[in-house]
């Protein structure tokens, strides 16, 4: 597909525009197992090559000096975090559990070897 590192990186000066030809929806398609008509593929690569110039103009904006957000609210209003407390809430069900099971072995599921 079309593309480049200053795409994937955005952090990088002057990041090239990042297109995709027909040809990428294609292959793209093809690889999901999607059918596609022209119309559906036309409307696709429109879609598609919209939203890579939303994420372009966005890479664009200089963040430098912004501190990250743990949740869009908090540049708006004080948000407590809600932590809980780390504590132990259920019984320990392993025995109960594990009588289902074809093989246990000191607490463990046995399963069969899959690599040789």
């Amino acid at each position: 597909m079309a593309g480049s590192a200053g795409t994937l990186f955005p952090h990088t000066k002057n990041p090239p525009t990042m297109a995709l030809t027909p040809q990428d929806v294609s292959r793209i398609a093809h690889l999901a197992r999607l059918e596609l008509s022209a119309a559906e593929q036309a409307a696709m690569l429109a879609q598609i090559n919209g939203f890579f110039g939303i994420v372009e103009r966005m890479s664009a904006v200089d963040t430098s000096g912004v501190e990250p957000l743990y949740t869009p609210l908090s540049a708006v209003q004080e948000v407590g975090l809600r932590l809980r407390e780390d504590a132990v809430t259920e019984a320990d069900q392993r025995s109960a559990n594990q009588r289902s099971a074809p093989r246990v072995e000191d607490g463990l599921y046995l399963v069969p070897r899959v690599i040789e």
